[in-house]
């Protein structure tokens, strides 16, 4: 199997594939096909209890799509629901993942929730992460860029609670205020997230709430 992406910023993920190979997708991310593939709708591994757990808790689709290739050269081109870019992680290790990044991965990975509890905070408005299960490639899509880092052991950094696409469970990382209630009021920051080496961090150069909130003042206002 090959892969390339396509048209970043505004990124699609162009599979080709042979005989036999399978891509697993979430339910709106294909865009074209070419070849014969075949498209197998089923629920999440797991079954109904993890499917409906990661639809309800973890924002993804209940179902997923398997596109399995029935000969060689066929074409596969994926995106994500975010205005930016779509990047490959190769996973041999635990990752978290933010929900709604989740593009599609390669057969062996899949994903399930993990709970963050009181005391990890909130990431963005849940409560709840997704987490890879297995091993493979997986492909998530953000908002403006993907930026990867590696922090060493214990080498710090402070992420907006936004920003988030991926990070290895290596890490540690709690969720915390960012600087005095001035800073909260005024400045623009409220929760951040603090994270400690080692691994690997995948953050987005664009925050979708201070996208949402530019667009607020050219929308209709409501008339009484």
């Amino acid at each position: 199997m090959e892969y390339e992406i396509v048209k970043n910023p505004m990124g699609l993920i162009q599979f080709t594939m042979n005989k036999g190979e399978k891509i697993t997708a979430e339910a709106a991310a294909m865009v074209f096909i070419k070849g014969n593939i075949e498209t197998e709708t089923r629920m999440r591994k797991g079954g109904f209890l993890k499917s409906l757990k990661a639809a309800a808790l973890g924002g993804e689709s209940f179902f997923v799509n398997e596109f399995i290739a029935q000969e060689d050269n066929c074409k596969l081109g994926l995106t994500g629901n975010m205005l930016g870019d779509i990047e490959v992680i190769s996973v041999n290790e635990e990752f978290i993942v933010q929900s709604g990044s989740f593009v599609g991965s390669t057969s062996g990975l899949t994903l399930d929730t993990k709970w963050q509890g009181f005391t990890k905070g909130i990431f963005g408005s849940n409560l709840f992460m997704l987490k890879t299960v297995g091993t493979g490639d997986m492909f998530v899509n953000g908002w403006g860029g993907i930026v990867s880092t590696k922090l060493e052991l214990g080498e710090k950094m402070i992420l907006d609670n936004y920003q988030l696409v991926a990070l290895s469970s290596t890490a540690d990382y709690r969720v915390t205020k960012h600087g005095s209630f001035k800073t909260t009021l005024f400045g623009g920051e409220a929760l951040v997230i603090e994270i400690t080496g080692p691994g690997t961090v995948y953050f987005q150069t664009k925050n979708l709430m201070e996208f949402v909130r530019a667009l607020i003042p050219f929308l209709p206002k409501s008339r009484h």
